[in-house]
Order: structure tokens, then C-alpha cells, then sequence
């Protein structure tokens, strides 16, 4: 079973379309069919959807497999719940800065890296230890 990883999926699928709403509604109220119409606000609306999907399934095929392969579950916790959070304050940044620099952006960034850096070494070691 894989509980842990299926709630912090669950969140991020949230976030996704939450990230997915605001192109749609910029796209309605611009008249925008496809992309953004040239203008930066869809552009950066664009991105920071585009850049959760781009982190997201990577982290969480990450922490699913650190599940899987016996990780304890507070430290499950710990890197789910940060990746979450870097991810929500990467979008926010990402927004509010409107492309440009944002300490929400620049940490979110910063942490989603290190978790996937962190589970990464995890796997690796279960791996090898596993092999040995």
C-alpha cells in the first residue's frame, strides 16, 4: 500500500488544476483560444502550470517508491509535505512576481529541488543496500 505518496498525489493533483483553472479563466475573460494570445500574464500563468507538471511526477515517482520500499513514514511525511509547500510557493512567486524575482519562487525552486535531490540519494541507497 502506498497511502502516504496517495495523499500528497491527491494534493498535488489540487494544485494542478487549480494552476489549470487560472489559465482557463485568464483564456474566457481575454477571448485567448490557444496559448496566451501574446500577452505575459497567460504567459506566466502558462509556466507556472507548465512547471508544476514538469516537477510533480518526478518528486512523486520518487516518494512513491522510497514508500514502497520501506522509507518511514514521517519521513515521507516530511518530504511530501515540503515538496507540497515549495511547490505552492513556487506558483505563487512564479504569479506574483509575474515572471519575474520572488523569494516564494526562488525558495520553492530551492526546496523542490532538494527533496527530489534528497529522494533520489534515498533510492539510490535502498538500491544499492538492496543489491548488497
Amino acid at each position: 500500500m502506498a497511502h502516504i505518496t496517495s495523499l500528497y498525489a491527491g494534493l498535488c493533483a489540487l494544485l494542478i488544476i487549480a494552476l489549470a483553472f487560472r489559465i482557463v479563466v485568464f483564456r474566457r475573460s481575454e477571448k485567448v483560444g490557444l496559448g496566451s494570445g501574446g500577452q505575459h500574464r497567460g504567459q506566466v500563468l502558462i509556466r507556472a502550470h507548465a512547471n508544476a507538471i514538469e516537477y510533480i511526477p518526478v518528486a512523486l515517482l520518487l516518494l512513491l517508491l522510497a514508500e514502497l520500499n520501506g522509507l518511514g513514514a514521517a519521513w515521507l511525511h516530511l518530504l511530501g509535505g515540503i515538496f507540497v509547500l515549495a511547490r505552492l510557493l513556487h506558483a505563487y512567486g512564479l504569479t506574483a512576481s509575474q515572471g519575474g524575482y520572488h523569494p516564494g519562487r526562488f525558495i520553492g525552486t530551492a526546496a523542490s529541488w532538494a527533496v527530489i535531490i534528497m529522494l533520489a540519494g534515498v533510492n539510490i541507497g535502498m538500491a544499492v543496500g538492496a543489491a548488497a
